[in-house]
């Protein structure tokens, strides 16, 4: 009997093993599949401990060990209170020197990156908890460096609060809703250049600099909510589309002693045929000598400035000047605290690099170079004279940790694991955690010492990596091949591995998102995504991903080529590749489809109407349908204006290219999304029933950008599911139109 067990065994060994299937629930529902990530660090000025929310309570452990090293703060314990502390929080935040803790409750999103709460002040020393603000919630409460004050944003305006005497001061007075904003950015400032707060306090306390927004000017757009009541509750804001009109933005300066404000005098401003500046300031930061220096940028960004202001007169001198064919990307100016310079990156050798600069604006060092790129910037420690990055120097695919001096000498990988590696530094450098994952690996955290040297581990993500075995997930390989153009492209891709699909054509699935200085190939976990893709390999899919011109991490040429002609190189090399997987033995090029979001639906929509006699069914979720109802900063950057452009614009919007549907196309959006309207979608259904085209449709009330809600999802990617084994695998190969 056993004999014949064994036997049964090698011939038949799912009789007795069977592997799991991986469904919708696992992914989006029970968590059966979630990734185990860490909290982000809040590290204290020792650069050995951090701290760490706990309920209502802040604890303190050390970073190398992990043990625990006291309670910071304890709700529970605390007796002296202002009226309306309810004993809980869910943010905080320390003073520089660390003697009072910043408390945030009732905290609410407003867009994607903005938050308004009430704030509390605790006051270790006296045992007292102190509201911040009386009226209604603030937004950006930061301390001044020596933790005697708290500036904040209230109803559009700018305010500060002396916390020895209580005494609050209003610093702007016109600030009202929809037309001016201080000291916060408007909507499209805090998607396209990802700035909220701004404000900064100076080094020495004495001034606080400000942005002013004027948007009276700009075109409002009104989103519906529906909650249940008798009517919808609109949700009206500032947003400028293409060419249309921006904020007027202004900075200024504020200084405490005599209470008034400058303004700062930025020469060579733009301005529009109607007078109004035209023009961005997308960056304030202040030099260790107490003057401002501003980022200005023209509105094609193509031309730069860094602009260092008198904080007493608001005149302002040039520091640092660059102009670009293309369009420059915006990154942060990083002062050294000696006053000696600056750093900043740039790619003017053809790729992203860092370089230091002295106070004239005159570069002193290339601290990284060659044909590679520059992929992130941690910091400086100037104590040890040394700099830290990622980059991408060993493949386009992959991203190592590295070290370099002041100088631009002695660069040195510290990262010692394969894969794509990031970091997050102590305050002091002396450790770091590293995040480490690779496109078959889901994510490890480890803590580590400046040397690269593993002092502990965090988290393994070893029970994912067994559910990986459980599910019987496929591995997901590389590949890479040589367009007609004469052009590589790289992709990754996963084949199903069941033997009922071994000799077999499989209809593929291609993942796209392709979109300006973005990538998908690379080294690296897809997070949920994956487990979407598995699944669907377990049901006889081919799923592949491959990354257009117009991506990163080949440099700025590789990149930049679709400049004024988004979507055209980018559709092509989509189209090639589909061919190319199609010419593979084991796919049946009759039974292609595509499915992306964002800038990916925009991708996938094109890609089925441009690419009719390759793709056969296309997915596309919140997708650009045409450029000019997208907003100004994001598409000016890379096609300039509908009026400057308009070739660019009608040759790759697919609004205009809706005849040509000869496959299916599901057409997905959420009703509440602030960034890429739900316009989009709405003209891309006109024009399909005016040129007579079936499609397939889903909207999600309430639901901004992202779908982000668990039961949202679930149904999404039921849809989806659904509309792919109907369209695409159970399809007849022959049946090429729907």
């Amino acid at each position: 009997m056993q004999l014949f067990l064994r036997f049964c065994l090698l011939l038949f060994p799912g009789l007795l093993f069977s592997q799991n299937s991986i469904t919708l629930e696992d992914i989006w529902m029970n968590g059966n599949l979630n990734t185990k990530g860490v909290p982000g660090f809040n590290f204290r000025n020792d650069g050995v401990h951090y701290t760490r929310r706990a309920g209502d309570a802040i604890l303190q452990y050390d970073l190398r060990t992990g043990e625990l090293a006291g309670t910071v703060f304890d709700a529970a314990a605390v007796s002296r209170f202002d009226e309306g502390w309810k004993g809980k929080f869910d943010g905080y935040a320390f003073s520089a020197d660390e003697s009072k803790i910043l408390l945030s409750t009732n905290t609410e999103s407003i867009y994607r990156w903005s938050k308004k709460a009430d704030y509390y002040v605790y006051d270790p020393a006296s045992g007292l908890i102190t509201r911040l603000y009386q009226g209604e919630k603030q937004r950006y409460a930061t301390f001044s460096p020596d933790g005697s004050k708290i500036a904040f944003v209230a109803g559009n305006d700018l305010y500060y609060k002396d916390l020895a005497s209580g005494k609050i001061t209003r610093v702007s007075t016109d600030g009202k809703v929809n037309e001016i904003i201080n000291g916060a950015s408007d909507w499209v400032y805090e998607e396209e250049f990802e700035l909220v707060r701004a404000f900064e306090w100076s080094p020495d306390g004495s001034r606080i600099a400000f942005l002013r927004f004027d948007e009276r000017e700009v075109p409002e757009f009104t989103m519906d909510m529906y909650r249940g009541g008798e009517y919808p509750e609109p949700v009206t804001f500032k947003y400028p589309k293409v060419g249309e009109k921006n904020s007027i933005v202004s900075a200024h300066i504020y200084t405490l002693a005599t209470a008034k404000t400058i303004a700062v005098d930025v020469p060579g401003r733009e301005k529009d045929p109607d007078g109004r500046l035209d023009d961005y300031l997308p960056r304030i930061a202040w030099t260790p000598g107490n003057q401002l220096c501003l980022t200005w940028m023209n509105r094609h960004q193509s031309h730069q400035k860094l602009l260092l202001a008198d904080s007493n007169t608001g005149q302002c001198s040039m520091l640092l000047e660059e102009k670009n064919k293309y369009y420059l990307d915006l990154h942060d100016v990083t002062f050294l605290a000696d006053g000696s310079g600056f750093i900043l990156q740039s790619e003017k050798s053809g790729f992203n690099h860092l370089y230091k600069y002295d106070m004239q604006g005159k570069e002193t060092a290339a601290l990284t170079k060659g044909d590679w790129e520059l992929t992130d910037f941690y910091g400086v420690d100037e104590k040890n004279g040394l700099v830290y990055f990622q980059g991408a120097k060993e493949s386009p695919l992959k991203r190592e940790l590295y070290s370099v001096k002041l100088n631009g000498k002695g660069m040195k990988k510290i990262s010692k694991e394969d894969g794509t590696n990031s970091a997050q530094f102590s305050s002091t450098f002396d450790y770091y955690v590293n995040t480490n994952s690779s496109i078959n690996t889901p994510p490890r955290y480890d803590v580590m010492d400046r040397k690269g040297r593993r002092v502990r581990a965090l988290e393994d993500n070893k029970s994912l990596a067994a559910k990986q075995a459980e599910y019987g997930a496929a591995n997901v390989s590389f590949f890479d091949f040589t367009t007609s153009e004469n052009v590589k492209l790289n992709g990754w891709m996963i084949r199903p591995e069941g033997a009922q699909y071994q000799g077999q054509q499989l209809p593929v699935l291609m993942y796209v998102y392709g979109g300006p200085g973005n990538q998908q190939v690379t080294d690296a976990w897809k997070g949920a995504n994956y487990w979407w893709f598995q699944m669907l390999a377990q049901q006889g899919y081919v799923v592949a991903c491959v990354d257009n011109r117009g991506t990163g991490g080949r440099g700025e040429e590789f990149k930049k080529m679709t400049y004024k002609q988004l979507g055209h190189y980018e559709t092509m090399d989509q189209i090639e590749a589909a061919k190319y997987l199609g010419d593979l033995p084991f796919v049946d090029k009759n039974r292609i489809g595509i499915f992306g979001w964002s800038y990916g639906g925009y991708m996938s929509s094109l890609c089925l109407l441009k690419g009719k006699d390759v793709f056969k069914s296309a997915i596309a979720v919140a997708p650009v349908t045409n450029w000019k109802w997208y907003d100004s900063i994001y598409t000016e950057r890379y096609m300039q204006t509908n009026e400057e452009n308009s070739d660019g614009y009608e040759e790759n919007s697919p609004v205009n290219f809706v005849d040509q549907l000869e496959g299916n196309y599901l057409l997905v959006h959420g009703l509440a999304d602030d960034n890429v309207h739900f316009q989009q979608s709405a003209e891309m259904a006109n024009q399909l029933i005016a040129k007579n085209k079936q499609y397939e449709t889903m909207i999600y009330p309430n639901r901004n950008h992202s779908i982000p809600d668990k039961k949202a999802r679930l149904h999404l990617y039921k849809l989806m599911t659904s509309f792919l084994d109907k369209k695409l695998k159970n399809a007849p190969s022959e049946e090429i139109r729907p």
